[in-house]
């Protein structure tokens, strides 16, 4: 099942990435096969980041919640999300980013 997770930051969450990006960057990585697309988002370009958006691929939302709710940014308590389920126009199209 597709999940789409949408991240919304704290003001302290700019420390918490100078702090916990490399542990969340190895999270992301070793959960790849479930988290297939994850990026930061900014409100202009070359901005500080102040959220972020999550494509997972996993069996329910039990699983969704999970993973978000280890990921090193979500356990600073600086991160707060929304989730949501997607279905993908033109779902036999292939997309690659």
């Amino acid at each position: 099942m597709r999940w789409i997770a949408i991240f919304t930051d704290t003001p302290t969450m700019l420390a918490v990435r100078a702090q916990q990006g490399q542990a969340h960057l190895d999270f992301l990585a070793r959960h790849k096969a479930e988290i297939v697309l994850a990026g930061g988002c900014r409100s202009d370009a070359g901005g500080d980041y102040v959220g972020g958006l999550w494509v997972l691929e996993v069996l329910d939302r039990a699983r969704a919640v999970a993973l978000i709710e280890q990921d090193p940014y979500y356990l600073s308590g600086a991160r707060q999300y929304v989730l949501r389920t997607w279905g993908k126009a033109f779902e036999e199209d292939r997309v690659v980013l």
